[in-house]
């Protein structure tokens, strides 16, 4: 519970602190339109914090009720906490729409999807733990292609666009998947793929107003395509595994492999090695029965894997420059999945409908129980971190702030966040500021500078034009060890404005 409700005075670190400092902004500022934009946050021109992750469904809904939260309340431990009990209730819900309604595989594919190690990595970052929202998009899948009523079709394409409200690239994946629906109906042959086609077009259509709409058209990713790839092997890679807890992430590229960690867990490769050497011609037919969503998954692995392509430590085929496009994926490991979650529907469907009906639903439970064992090391590392490793007392610069800050009304904050002049002092500046912008989001004041992965305007780094700037009424200017050197004389009347604060220099009227 002190995870799931922030405790006061303690910070997050990493990319959390930054989700965390994007919803609090988001939940103090007005109503206003474009809707996601806040102005206070980067000023002047404003952060999306859908750009900044900052999960923009729990933040308007948290936003309508914060007269009764604390303040500095966010949700992103709260927002854990959701995407941990809708994981097991999507994947029931995703089985069922194969006709399954046994109780025991639906329990064993409930085991299954909170034993996926690529799920549990994810704990930094809060977005991308809702897996929940692919076990949906396989679940309407699923459904669309035995009936696609009108309604079930509205119901994927708001799915989508609440999807899109979490994260951009769990949306991306949930409307390639409705994708694969009149694709599946064309190789099939049957005639419902044309009012398919008509309807998939139509939540495309919807989903691209959407984006319009809530103000993500036009972010870019930089670049880095192929850095944060699939590697061949790691779907097989027993990294973090329970069975051999210190085996490192497979990586070919040189940044570490942890965006594209996707071990499948022992039970789940038992189970597929299961149904490919007892039940073969099944796999085979359940391919080309659902043959578009194959291709989907298939395409998905393809951009996973990137034009590097990486097995083991070694790079295989190297491909050139992709097209400027993908660049948008770049930490394209996380495309792969859907692939994981479709195996275990398939894994499930298969083996619990085998001829020896008893025989193969033990099987199913043996590869649940051992899919859950497999995770234990992540597990414990998680529950602890929950419990006591996740917050943690800011520095002491940022918190002898707090009482500076809430006699402010701005801060201007020197280095801005990708505008750190020294490299070798990169890691200590952003750990700094990430502390001290979270004291500040306590109490939302405008505040000049934030991180966002995909920016809509280039990064312009004006430090020295801000450091020259005359000091505002109610303006305070906080500069950092590394800048100081550089910036400080450039502050107007810095003699008699600024003064030392635990290694920062603090400047005001």
């Amino acid at each position: 519970m002190a995870f799931l409700v922030p405790p006061g005075g303690l910070v997050l670190d990493g990319d959390l602190a930054l989700h965390a400092i994007a919803q609090r902004y988001m939940i103090a500022d007005a109503w206003r339109w474009p809707l996601l934009v806040v102005p206070g946050l980067e000023t002047p021109s404003g952060t999306h914090i859908g750009i900044a992750d900052g999960i923009p469904i729990l933040a308007m809904i948290l936003k309508s009720f914060r007269g009764w939260l604390p303040e500095g309340f966010h949700g992103i431990g709260l927002w854990l906490g959701i995407s941990w009990a809708l994981q097991p209730v999507a994947a029931v819900w995703a089985l069922r729409g194969t006709g399954e309604k046994r109780l025991l595989p639906l329990l064993a594919v409930a085991v299954l999807a909170v034993s996926v190690p690529a799920w549990w990595s994810r704990i930094g970052h809060a977005a991308l733990t809702s897996h929940f929202t692919i076990l949906l998009g396989l679940g309407f899948y699923l459904r669309l292609v035995h009936r696609g009523g009108l309604w079930v079709w509205a119901a994927a394409a708001l799915t989508l666009i609440l999807t899109l409200l979490i994260h951009p690239y769990l949306a991306l994946v949930f409307l390639a998947i409705l994708s694969a629906v009149p694709v599946t109906l064309v190789l099939r042959r049957d005639p419902s793929w044309l009012r398919a086609a008509m309807c998939s077009a139509g939540a495309a259509t919807t989903f691209a107003g959407a984006v319009s709409v809530f103000g993500y058209a036009g972010a870019g990713g930089g670049s880095g395509y192929g850095d944060y790839a699939l590697n061949l092997l790691s779907p097989f890679w027993p990294a973090s595994s329970a069975l051999f807890p210190t085996l490192p992430y497979v990586d070919a590229t040189g940044h570490g492999g942890w965006e594209g960690y996707n071990y499948m867990g022992a039970g789940l490769l038992l189970g597929l090695a299961a149904t490919l050497c007892f039940r073969l011609g099944v796999v085979g037919r359940l391919i080309r029965r659902h043959a578009g969503l194959a291709l989907v998954l298939l395409a998905l692995t393809l951009v996973a894997v990137t034009t590097r392509i990486g097995l083991a430590s070694s790079i295989l085929v190297d491909l050139g420059p992709p097209p400027s496009f993908l660049e948008q994926f770049r930490s394209s490991g996380r495309l792969f999945w859907p692939v994981t979650y479709a195996a275990i529907l398939a894994v499930v469907t298969i083996l619990a409908r085998a001829p020896m009906a008893r025989l193969g639903l033990a099987c199913v439970l043996i590869v649940a129980a051992l899919q859950f064992a497999d995770v234990h090391v992540l597990r414990r590392n998680v529950a602890g971190w929950a419990r006591g490793g996740a917050y943690r007392a800011p520095a002491e610069a940022a918190a002898a702030l707090r009482p500076l800050l809430r006699r402010s009304e701005s801060l201007t904050l020197l280095p801005s966040y990708q505008c750190i002049p020294d490299p070798n002092a990169v890691a200590a500046t952003l750990t700094l500021l990430n502390d001290i912008m979270s004291v500040t989001a306590e109490r939302p004041i405008p505040m000049t500078t934030m991180f966002v992965a995909r920016r809509q305007r280039p990064v312009q780094c004006n430090d020295a034009g801000l450091a020259a700037a005359p000091l505002r009424a109610g303006e305070l200017r906080v500069l950092l060890p590394v800048v100081q050197p550089g910036l400080l004389a450039k502050v107007p009347g810095h003699a008699d404005h600024c003064r030392p604060l635990q290694g920062l220099m603090v400047c005001a009227q």
